[in-house]
């Protein structure tokens, strides 16, 4: 599979650690939101508006709370991910 081929419910990792660029609510700028090799699940693709070469992807990290186990929707490149090992 390539990531490229990702659909919603495919698990994923990141691919470095990924901060917030000032865009998600709840975090501030430069904030941590995953780390390099935190498992994530794709909730949804897209594109830049008027620009459907650029795929982004939705993706929810897990949190490791028990209470709480996926952490906010985040929009992600594909090289900001990485596939599971086969």
């Amino acid at each position: 599979m390539h990531v490229y081929e990702l659909e919603p419910g495919d698990t994923i990792f990141a691919a470095d650690t990924l901060k917030n660029d000032g865009t998600l609510p709840g975090f501030s700028t430069d904030e941590v939101v995953a780390t390099k090799g935190q498992r994530g699940v794709v909730i949804n693709t897209g594109h830049l508006e008027g620009q459907q070469n650029k795929i982004l992807f939705l993706v929810r990290f897990e949190t490791g709370d028990s209470s709480n186990p996926l952490g906010p929707a985040v929009a992600c490149w594909p090289e900001e991910l990485s596939l599971p090992k086969e």
